[in-house]
């Protein structure tokens, strides 16, 4: 079979996806459920792999689906629904709304902030499941906060999950750590700085929002952008999305104070006290640390704790590693941990948080389904070869204009898996190779697959789930997805512009 024809059979389940999405408004689990049977079917007709082997690899999918995915999903909504059902969302409602009642400045704050810092420390779906359904709770339309929180959740996936989908990258590369991760940075300050006025012009409907929050906007993409700039050069992947967004949520705090808009400035004193306060936000404030303590920032914890695993092996085939669950280590969870021992210093028992930790399960059914098969697509397209095979025929069209489309290989990776560190394993030594074959720096290269996954992740089918299952959207994918994808091909331009022109001003490429 031609290598054109292999190419067109590759790419069908990835159009599957964007017509049955966003054209034809499919409900996300039938349209996965279907996407993932015509992936097996092609895997066998095209790529010679055997129905055992094509099989086995979507079960891989499906288990780490839910493990730690789905699970972590759960979690999310769990904290929120337990915070709703003690009264503790009501009151981190009348806190945020006594710093400011501008929508604007809360989007800055939950979606960027905020969200900049779960999926630093815990990833996973988190950074769009939480702030979300905070900001639905705060009067935004539930797919207003779905789209904002999807585009706010990119370019800190970078270093998310302190900071694995870089560390993976070097491991998969042999690249060095430090200066891979500074190359990220410098590739990634630019939209650092656009998203949050994205953002604002998004929240208040047109570019004219920015009037009256210019500073503080401009202020919350400079506060992320050069700590991580600097962080990352001296210390390497795991702190810069922690120092970067706590950095940033000082910094909108204050500036709010100083020189926000008049109405925000005169806002009222908080009728929560400070134990209050505490309270309602106690099951945050655990998942931070619990989080931190047991990750490999704190190595005595984490080395202890990461021994209770379970490793076995599913895929039937000659790439097979064995799948490991680390079962207390997994964000999951810790935050299921934390949002019960929040919830009984809120007033919710063991026995409700259990009850309603079932209820929340159910809540996800179609969520499940549709990030299971989206998963198990990703594992049948990545074992089989149909990924590669798309990104070494993009590698032979383009020759040396290659670096420019290099950006788009890494977002067409998290596109199919739904992550920035599966589409680093997967596409990492590819664009190494061509780097060498073209003369051009290799980190600079790896950095774009890096930079161009975080644009892919806006538009994924397992983010799109996570947002609709947080904001009860689900059966709304296509929607969300249609609205996403302008942004994402702006995002996308803009990134492919900064590698091949910035490569070329500065001897990259």
């Amino acid at each position: 079979m031609s290598q054109g024809l292999l190419t067109l059979l590759a790419v069908i389940p990835i159009i599957w996806l964007i017509l049955s999405l966003g054209v034809f408004k499919m409900r996300g689990d039938l349209a996965c459920l279907i996407g993932l049977v015509l992936t097996i079917i092609l895997s066998m007709v095209g790529f010679h792999f055997s129905a055992k082997e094509s099989l086995s690899a979507a079960l891989e999918g499906i288990v780490m689906a839910f493990w730690p995915i789905i699970y972590v999903i759960i979690a999310a909504v769990f904290t929120y629904n337990v915070s709703t059902e003690s009264g503790g969302m009501n009151t981190i409602k009348e806190m945020l709304t006594s710093i400011t009642g501008d929508m604007r400045i809360l989007v800055l704050l939950l979606a960027w902030g905020f969200g900049g810092f779960l999926e630093a420390i815990a990833g996973f779906g988190t950074a769009v499941a939480i702030p979300a359904s905070i900001l639905a709770v705060l009067g935004m339309s539930p797919v207003k906060a779905a789209i904002i929180c999807l585009i706010a959740n990119t370019t800190p996936t970078a270093f998310g999950a302190i900071g694995l989908p870089v560390t993976t990258l070097a491991q998969v590369t042999g690249l060095d750590v430090k200066q891979l991760s500074f190359v990220v940075t410098l590739q990634l300050s630019i939209l650092i700085i656009l998203i949050p006025f994205c953002l604002v012009t998004l929240t208040g409907g047109s570019f004219r929002s920015i009037k009256g929050v210019y500073w503080i906007t401009l202020a919350s993409g400079l506060a992320f952008s050069i700590p991580e700039i600097i962080v990352s050069k001296y210390l390497g992947a795991e702190l810069p999305s922690i120092a970067g967004s706590l950095i940033c949520i000082v910094t909108i705090i204050l500036l709010v104070k100083v020189i926000g808009p008049k109405e925000t400035q005169e806002k009222t004193a908080p009728t929560v006290s400070l134990k209050e306060g505490i309270v309602a936000w106690l099951p945050f404030i655990l998942v931070f640390a619990f989080i931190i303590l047991s990750s490999s920032l704190v190595p005595a914890i984490h080395d202890r704790l990461n021994t209770v695993q379970s490793s076995f092996t599913i895929f039937q085939g000659s790439h097979a590693k064995p799948y490991v669950i680390t079962w207390i280590t997994s964000p999951g969870t810790l935050i299921i941990v934390a949002t019960i021992i929040g919830g009984l210093f809120q007033g919710i028992s063991f026995g409700k948080s259990l009850q309603i930790l079932w209820h929340t399960t159910k809540q996800m059914t179609k969520t499940m389904v549709t990030v299971a098969s989206i998963v198990g697509l990703s594992k049948v397209m990545g074992y089989s070869g149909m990924v590669n095979n798309i990104a070494l025929s993009l590698v032979m069209v383009t020759g040396s204009f290659y670096p420019f489309i290099a950006p788009i290989i890494g977002a067409l990776g998290t596109f199919i898996t739904g992550s920035d560190t599966s589409a680093n394993v997967l596409f990492g030594e590819l664009q190494v190779k061509a780097a060498t074959s073209l003369d051009v720096n290799p980190y600079w290269l790896a950095a774009a697959n890096m930079a161009g996954a975080t644009a892919g992740k806006m538009i994924s089918p397992q983010s799109i789930a996570v947002a609709t299952g947080a904001t009860g959207l689900v059966g709304e994918e296509g929607t969300i997805l249609k609205q996403a994808m302008k942004f994402c091909a702006i995002y996308t331009l803009i990134i492919c512009l900064v590698i091949f022109g910035l490569g070329k001003v500065f001897g990259q490429i």
